[in-house]
This record gives C-alpha cells, structure tokens and sequence, in this order.
C-alpha cells in the first residue's frame, strides 16, 4: 500500500485502471499483462537485467515507466520511455508503475499468425483459434496441458494468468519455435515437455482440461491424462476423417462421454476475389461419464 499511496501523490492516474502485478512469485506473464493494461504497478526483485529490453521487443517501447533509484517508496519520482531503458535492469527490490497508452484493453482471442515465431509450425488460422479459445473456455486458475499445439498454447498462457500450461511437443524443431514464441510472448508459466512419459507430469501442476491435436498417439495420450486426473476434460482436434471415426470407440474404452462437436469452415476471398478455403477440422469435446 506505501507504494500505491506513493505513485499516487507523484502522478494522476485513475486507480480503477490500475492493474497490480507481483513478479518476484513465479509463473507471472508481465508483458501480456503491460499489453491488456494501462496502467500496472509492477512489484519486482533484482535479477531482471533484460526486462526492459524484452519489453521493447515485444513492441512495448511507447511505454512510460515511472519509477525512482531506491527500493522503498519516497524519494524524487522519475519517468522514461521505455524504449530508451533497453539497457538498463533492475537491481534491487522495488515497484515500477507502467503506463501503456496503445492497451489492447478488450483482449483479443485469435491472435494474428504474423506474431508468431514459425520456422517448423504451420499454425491453423486466427478464426479457428478463436473459436479453439472459446470451446476451451479457460479461467485464470486452470492447469491445461496442450498437445502439438503451439499458437493454442501460447493464448492459454495469456488466459491462465493464475494457472499453468504444459506443452508437450514430440518434434525438436516444434520445441524450439515453442521457446521462441515462449520469450517473444513473455510467458514464465509454459512448460514444454518431450512426451508424457516417465512421470515427467509428476513435475508439473496436475491439469483439469486438455487440448490435443490427434495422432495415432491419442489413445496412449488420454490413458495417461486420464490417471493423473480422471476427471479432465478434453478438446480433440483433427483434419483426419478415419482418427475422427475412431473416436467414437476412443471415448467409450476410456469411460468418456462426448459432450460437444463440432465441424469449422472458413474462407476468405484472396485479392483476385477468388474464395479460398482453409481446412475445415473438427473439434471433438469430451468428459468422463457420470
């Protein structure tokens, strides 16, 4: 509360507005927060040599920081850009107030693939990851574990702001670009695994939903999801029409009842005014019978 009542005696800011972030306790997103906020209170540890550099890289750079030297709240009050302390880190315990005058304060779900890192990933289009978004309905407290699906897992980062996300990537090269997009976006709640094997989830917080991208893994994929909690809930995504006849059998030898599906189709007409189709998955939701 001292530092509350201190930026407010130094600047004129709207304390409703006013987002507060303690990022000395782990798995908290800063710079997604600094995106949907315009005004955050920012309480930090020493240690972060780079966080202003990665927030100017996260196009945060018309940012306005306010701040002084110490690490207790008096002294003069100082103010920058953030684009011109790239090269500055913290160094003590203190609380920073952020002020983002280009906040995208009504998030926006379906983020443009044109953020994303791609290298190895072909990402399905920002209308179908909206409507991914939707279905899975996160809160900020969930714990989802996400299968070959890079972009979902990053928007679920954003949303679980209080929760955790596992990203179980088979392919290096898919590991990789998950890490680029993992320091791009900010996200210090993203683990990524290899495989769900070897009570590697032993290490991470148990999830209640999870999203996967069907392969002729699927069936090992739910049997172990399913015995480190028997009640999660689960979105299945596929293009295939045999994995999606499979299904059927796929939820009844694993005591699961289908609760949801549904068939997605977008088009878009190209500069030509030609009408090109993306492909069109299903997206299959699923719980453990009652």
């Amino acid at each position: 509360m001292s530092w509350l009542r201190y930026f407010s005696q130094n600047i004129d800011i709207n304390l409703s507005e006013l987002k507060m972030m303690d990022i000395t306790k782990k798995n908290k997103n800063l710079m997604p927060t600094v995106m949907s906020n315009r005004a955050v209170l920012v309480f930090v540890d020493a240690g972060h040599p780079d966080i202003f550099y990665d927030m100017w890289n996260s196009e945060l750079g018309d940012c306005e920081v306010w701040y002084n030297e110490g690490s207790e709240p008096y002294g003069e009050i100082k103010h920058s850009k953030l684009s011109s302390m790239i090269n500055r880190g913290i160094n003590a315990s203190a609380a920073m107030l952020i002020l983002n005058p280009n906040a995208a304060t009504n998030y926006q779900i379906g983020i443009e693939n044109r953020r994303f890192s791609y290298n190895s990933v072909h990402y399905v289009c920002q209308e179908v990851r909206a409507i991914i978004m939707n279905k899975l309905n996160l809160g900020d407290q969930n714990n989802i574990c996400i299968i070959s699906g890079e972009s979902i897992a990053v928007e679920s980062a954003m949303i679980v702001s209080e929760g955790s996300v596992i990203a179980v990537e088979y392919n290096k090269e898919d590991r990789d670009t998950m890490e680029e997009n993992i320091s791009k976006f900010g996200l210090n709640n993203v683990t990524i695994v290899e495989s769900l094997k070897d009570s590697i989830l032993s290490n991470v917080d148990v999830p209640d939903i999870a999203f996967i991208v069907a392969s002729a893994r699927i069936d090992e994929e739910v049997k172990i999801l399913m015995s480190i909690n028997p009640d999660i809930k689960f979105i299945i995504y596929t293009l295939d029409f045999e994995m999606l006849s499979s299904l059927s059998a796929l939820c009844r030898e694993n005591g699961l009842e289908r609760t949801e599906a549904i068939h997605i189709g977008i088009s878009h007409v190209n500069s030509k005014n030609i009408v090109e189709p993306f492909p069109a998955p299903w997206l299959i939701s699923c719980k453990k019978k009652i």
